[in-house]
């Protein structure tokens, strides 16, 4: 499986299983096992250390403790499509530790801005004291 230009991962490494799919679907559900289970061992596996690193930092549900990418998929009626779209998540996990944000520039509101709040919020406060009880002399 080809995660970039420069990475990819071993079909050995990738393990699949046919399992039986949850929810409705009638009789189709119970007889035929069409989810597909997949587990990706990240220590174990071929990728460089960044990519292990970044994916054992990440605070998602379908990483095991034990540094295991579990995928279910289930959405399609047919295994194979299903074996598709655990293949494309799993590959789009490990795309997604590949990213580095942008580093923000910190960044101060202009002496004119400053002005232009500050007025505003004499201009609400002026506004709310004229709404007080009127008393009669």
């Amino acid at each position: 499986m080809i995660i970039s230009t420069h990475v990819s991962i071993p079909d050995s490494e990738i393990e699949l299983t046919a399992i039986r799919a949850q929810g409705a679907g009638g009789q189709n559900v119970n007889k035929v096992s069409s989810a597909i289970h997949c587990r990706f061992d990240i220590q174990a596996s071929s990728l460089p250390d960044f990519y292990k690193q970044r994916l054992l930092s990440l605070s998602d549900n379908r990483i095991s403790k034990e540094g295991v990418i579990i995928i279910k998929a289930q959405r399609f009626r047919t295994q194979e499509k299903n074996r598709e779209d655990a293949l494309e998540r799993l590959a789009e996990l490990i795309r997604s530790v590949a990213q580095t944000d942008k580093k923000r520039v910190a960044t101060r509101p202009s002496k004119n801005a400053r002005h232009k709040r500050m007025d505003s919020k004499t201009l609400t406060g002026r506004k709310k004291q004229l709404r007080g009880k009127v008393t009669g002399d």
